[in-house]
């Protein structure tokens, strides 16, 4: 049985950083083709890709929203994914979510995510 189970999130003040943490725990047979990464969603908005790590090459992509604030990585050796955030803003206020085993190549074409994490808060103040 997969399990994500998130850390890191909460209020910070515009300008700050934050790291959320993803655990995977579970075996997932596609792990080295499909990626992980996060999710958000905003109130009244619909969810949308923040960013995705491919585990064998580590390629990364981060929407244009967060490109050079937001940094994925990853630790393989204990399955967890990081999203760094910096310069936080006040439009980065969503829920987030860990998810794996899905693709984005930071545009257009995705495959949705298999699995998801409970999501956990982030408040950005102005």
């Amino acid at each position: 049985q997969v399990q994500l189970v998130e850390s890191g999130g909460g209020s910070e003040q515009a300008g700050g950083s934050m790291r959320l943490s993803c655990k995977v725990s579970g075996f997932i047979a596609s792990r080295d083709s499909m990626g992980m990464g996060w999710f958000r969603q905003a109130p009244l908005k619909e969810r949308e890709a923040v960013a995705v790590i491919y585990s064998t090459s580590g390629i990364t992509y981060v929407a244009d929203s967060v490109k050079g604030r937001f940094t994925i990585s990853q630790d393989n050796a204990s399955y967890t994914h990081y999203l760094q955030m910096n310069n936080l803003k006040p439009e980065d206020t969503a829920m987030y979510y860990c998810a794996a085993d899905f693709f984005w190549n930071g545009g257009s074409y995705s495959v949705p995510p298999k699995y998801w994490g409970q999501g956990t808060q982030v408040t950005v103040s102005s």
